[in-house]
Formats: C-alpha cells, sequence, structure tokens
C-alpha cells in the first residue's frame, strides 16, 4: 500500500470493491429478476435464478442507493495533490495509462468470458462465432461493471482541463470552505444530490441507461456521479483529516448517528413506495408528487449513507492489517476481473437444489476469493502490473 494515502480511504475503497462483488452476487437471487432471451443485456442480470429471497432485495437495493456515489468522491480525493506533483500532461498520461488501457484492454474482453453463459442460456448454444457476433450487434457490446473505469477516466480529463480555474475559485472560497460546520456540510451534499439526480431520475427514468458500444453510463446518475467526485475534490484539496475528517469533529463523533439514521431513511425508502402508489392511485396526490417524495427520500438516504461510511471508517479504521493491505493492493484488478467468476458460478449454480441464501454466499465468497487469487497473478506480469 502507498505509505502517503490514508489507511481509511484505503480501507474504505477496498470495502466498496468487495460490497460490489457481493451486489452482482446477489442479483441472480433477488425477487424482482427477470431474463430476456431475445437481448440477455435487458435482463436485471445476465444470470437468473429461480432461487430468490426478499433479504437480497434489501441488501442490494442499499448498495445501490449510495456506494457508486460514495466511489466516485473519494476517486475525487486526491488528484489535486496528484496534478500538482505530476502535472497536467503528466497527470492525464497517469490516468489514461492506469484507468483508460486497463478499462479498454482488460476490462471489456473480459466481458466476452463473463456473458457467455447468457447467451447459452438465451440460445441453448455454445456457437461461439454466433456468441460473438450477437455480443457486439443484439447486446450492443456490454460494457458491464467496468463502466465505472471509463467514467472515472472521463471525469478525471474533465478535471485537468479546469483544474486552473477550480484552483482559483477554491483559493478564493478557502477560510469558507474550512470552516463550514456539520449542517451546512450535509445540507450541501443532499442540495447537491437533489439537484444533481431528481430531475434527471424524474426525466429519464432511474434505471435508464445509455451510451455507444462500450462507453455507457446510467442518465439519471452520471450528473450526481461528477457532483460527488468534485466534491470529493473540493475536499481532498484541503487538510481534510484535521478538519472536517477530523476525529475530533462533530461529523465523526457522531458516527453512530449517521449510521442509525441512515438504516432508519433506507426503511423508510423501502416502505415508501407502495403507499405512495396508492396515494396516486386514489387521487390522494398527483404522480408528480409521489415520485417528488419517492427521490427526495432517496437523496437524503444516499447523502445520509454516504456520510455514515467515511465517519465510520475515519473513526475506527487507524492501523494497518495485512489481511485488508492485500485485498487494497488488488482491489482494482478485483473490480476489473470478478464478473466473470459471478457469472460463471452463478450458472453452475442454476441447477442445484440450494436456497437463494447459500447460492449467494457461495457466489460472493467463490468470486472474492478467485478474484482475488487471479489479481495477485496477473501482478507478477510486468506488462499488466505496469497499468494497474
Amino acid at each position: 500500500m502507498n505509505n502517503n494515502r490514508n489507511i481509511w480511504i484505503d480501507y474504505l475503497r477496498t470495502t466498496i470493491t468487495i460490497m460490489v462483488v457481493a451486489h452482482h452476487s446477489s442479483l441472480a437471487y433477488t425477487t424482482f429478476a427477470t431474463f430476456n432471451k431475445e437481448a440477455y443485456i435487458n435482463s436485471t442480470h445476465p444470470i437468473v435464478d429461480s432461487a430468490r429471497w426478499v433479504g437480497l432485495d434489501i441488501f442490494e437495493n442499499y448498495n445501490d442507493q449510495f456506494f457508486m456515489s460514495l466511489m466516485f468522491l473519494i476517486g475525487g480525493l486526491f488528484l489535486i495533490k496528484s496534478i500538482n506533483r505530476k502535472g497536467t500532461l503528466e497527470f492525464v498520461k497517469d490516468r489514461f495509462i492506469r484507468l483508460f488501457i486497463p478499462f479498454l484492454f482488460i476490462g471489456t474482453p473480459l466481458m466476452l468470458l463473463a456473458y457467455f453463459p447468457s447467451f447459452y442460456l438465451a440460445h441453448n448454444s455454445t456457437d461461439i462465432i454466433a456468441y460473438i457476433k450477437d455480443f457486439f450487434t443484439v447486446e450492443s457490446w456490454p460494457v458491464g461493471p467496468p463502466w465505472f473505469i471509463w467514467v472515472l477516466f472521463l471525469f478525471n480529463l474533465i478535471f485537468a482541463l479546469v483544474y486552473k480555474q477550480l484552483i482559483n475559485l477554491l483559493n478564493h472560497f478557502e477560510v469558507k470552505i474550512k470552516i463550514v460546520k456539520t449542517f451546512h456540510f450535509l445540507l450541501i451534499l443532499f442540495t447537491l444530490t437533489w439537484l444533481l439526480y431528481v430531475p434527471a431520475a424524474y426525466y429519464f427514468g432511474i434505471g435508464t441507461w445509455f451510451g455507444i458500444g462500450p462507453f455507457d453510463f446510467q442518465l439519471s446518475r452520471i450528473a450526481q456521479y461528477f457532483g460527488y467526485f468534485i466534491i470529493g475534490i473540493v475536499i481532498g484539496h484541503y487538510d481534510f483529516n484535521n478538519n472536517i475528517f477530523s476525529n475530533h469533529s462533530k461529523l465523526v463523533s457522531k458516527w453512530w448517528m449517521w449510521s442509525s439514521l441512515s438504516l432508519l431513511l433506507y426503511s423508510f425508502l423501502t416502505i415508501a413506495p407502495p403507499h405512495l402508489t396508492k396515494m396516486v392511485i386514489d387521487s390522494s396526490i398527483s404522480e408528480l408528487t409521489g415520485w417528488m417524495i419517492y427521490l427526495t427520500l432517496y437523496s437524503a438516504t444516499c447523502t445520509i449513507s454516504t456520510i455514515a461510511f467515511l465517519t465510520i471508517f475515519r473513526r475506527w479504521m487507524k492501523t494497518k492489517n495485512c489481511i485488508w493491505n492485500s485485498l487494497s493492493n488488488n482491489a482494482f484488478l478485483i473490480y476489473l476481473t470478478h464478473y466473470i467468476f459471478i457469472t460463471w458460478v452463478q450458472f453452475s449454480l442454476l441447477s442445484i437444489n440450494l436456497s437463494a441464501f447459500t447460492k449467494f454466499v457461495i457466489t460472493f465468497s467463490t468470486t472474492l476469493v478467485l478474484s482475488w487469487i487471479l489479481s495477485h497473478l496477473l501482478k507478477k506480469i510486468k506488462i499488466i502490473n505496469r497499468y494497474v
């Protein structure tokens, strides 16, 4: 692990990566899972099992409402220090090498292996040529989890282009930003989340994706993700370990309150939809009002969950651990490679009579271990180790 980095941030990033693995491990077994044989890319997940459990719905939906926003926030934390150290051109070159090249030459080709079980289930065929043709035409080159990598690279590129203007703006408001209080920070983050997410989610739809080939992204969240990325840059410009995320700050000292509030808000978010739907049907509220209530609650849950995880890790992650160090060093490749193991393990379990939770545990544990081992082996290859 890079000794210049913060342990709590590294371990938080690693934890989110593990949550991504768990998230994808659960999607075959949710009660809302559907499989589209005409175009498996339109399925809720590449593999859908008949074994289902509503508990995995709750787990998956909790992750979904905040963890990628938090990942983009973390992605912006150290960029100003990086560009100050390397210069703009060297920074862009470094991001191209460490983000875009792995995305294009490792992440996207691996999806050809990951999605083959889906093709087999849809067509009952092992014709490789037909599969490849279908992959690039009917399915429009599925990007899978590596979508995060290319979007992060794009955000880095935009940041490099506006770096000087952003620095001047941050320096202008330096005093005001340094004395931002807990309530003000929460209000800013919630307002940003609402403004960048709610209009887009209502207009485009919550689950709408758009892109060309592997350059795919979620329309309803792309602005929110960029906003959290910028928030990460702003936070990272200052000594956040001794300011807003100091162990003695009110924000961090109340980690237990943010954690409890996160679960409470998520509970409301989970139980609200049927009640809001009934109110719309009964004409008690308009459809627009129903959506605004739900999406506002979603924004609040995302905001507080983000704060909860940041403060929990700041408060408790203080010492190094050899296992977490290894996971942290391999987290990027675990993220890039895990989907292959997810789909193939889920496919191999389809005909086995086990509970949904048991299949989830098997998928998650097997995938994490195998992608961890594969990452370790890939890092021994010099050309790969150079880029990741």
